[in-house]
């Protein structure tokens, strides 16, 4: 029998306490096959695991008979998880990503390594949940957003009618139709600081051309380096006969660009700063103008 911890409970039953929570919280709802799928216990027991939820925290549960679902309530309190916005997001992506791995443990020895230290741009976790919601459910929502721009210098309530989240490597972005520009336009999370007043979507997600369709970038080794150098860049880069087709989302173009120094590559005498160059550079370019209208 598994020890109790501090709190008289059993670590595998906090656990899938803990489950439910996350559920609630992140996805607005559960029911006994998410935690029997989780976890492979029994249905019985997972009816148990919900009652126990519902005895400990029960102003943030409720059932829904006609649905056969448990829903988070407008009253929630995390009592069992820490929120954390930007672990969700990291779950996320890995979800979304085409499967590579299965499990969670990549068998990897205990070796000395790190990763770079990047300040982590802070997430509201309210107001991401938030936003959850309104794609899920297809609707718009106020948020509060400070922007960088000289127009608006000061934090602006604006509605929009989100529908995908995007991130760059450094920061993460709701994608969304803006009902002020009358656009579909990215917004940095870490700069929406409030939510309110959800309302009627103003933009399908399928309306979204920029962020459905795809580009393919043909990346090459700048032809200036030395032969060797040449065939270093196109080993790093996974290239066949010194070339590599990247598909990448239109909406993303931009981040794709300034991640490979691309935008800037034009400038630098020395090859060594931009080992890549774009091969179809003038569809490149027609593509990213597109995107950032």
């Amino acid at each position: 029998m598994a020890a109790a911890d501090a709190k008289g409970i059993r670590w595998g039953l906090e656990r899938r306490l803990e489950f439910i929570e996350y559920r609630l919280f992140w996805e607005g709802r559960i029911n006994r096959s998410d935690i029997v799928d989780e976890f492979g216990v029994s249905v019985p027991q997972a009816s148990k695991d919900l009652a126990l939820y519902q005895a400990q925290a029960p102003e943030n549960i409720e059932y829904d008979r006609s649905q056969k679902r448990y829903f988070a309530s407008t009253s929630f309190q995390p009592k069992f998880i820490q929120l954390d916005a930007a672990a969700y997001l990291q779950r996320l992506a890995l979800s979304s990503r085409s499967s590579q791995f299965s499990g969670s443990d990549f068998g990897v020895s205990a070796l000395s390594a790190d990763t770079l230290p990047i300040p982590q741009r802070h997430i509201k976790a309210d107001v991401l949940r938030s936003l959850l919601t309104s794609v899920r459910e297809k609707t718009s929502v106020e948020i509060l957003y400070q922007s960088m721009s000289n127009v608006r210098p000061e934090p602006a309530w604006r509605r929009i009618s989100p529908h995908a989240f995007g991130n760059d490597g450094l920061r993460w972005h709701v994608r969304a139709y803006c009902h002020i520009d009358e656009k579909f336009k990215d917004f940095i999370l870490s700069r929406c600081l409030d939510t309110r007043a959800i309302g009627q979507c103003g933009g399908s997600a399928s309306n979204d051309k920029i962020w459905n369709s795809h580009f393919s970038v043909l990346l090459s080794p700048n032809p200036r380096l030395t032969a060797s150098q040449r065939q270093i860049i196109a080993e790093d880069y996974g290239m066949t006969n010194e070339g590599v087709t990247i598909s990448v989302r239109r909406a993303m173009l931009y981040y794709f660009s300034r991640r490979l120094r691309l935008d800037i590559a034009a400038r630098f005498d020395d090859p060594r700063e931009a080992p890549v160059i774009v091969e179809n550079l003038q569809e490149f370019d027609t593509a990213l103008s597109e995107a950032v209208r």
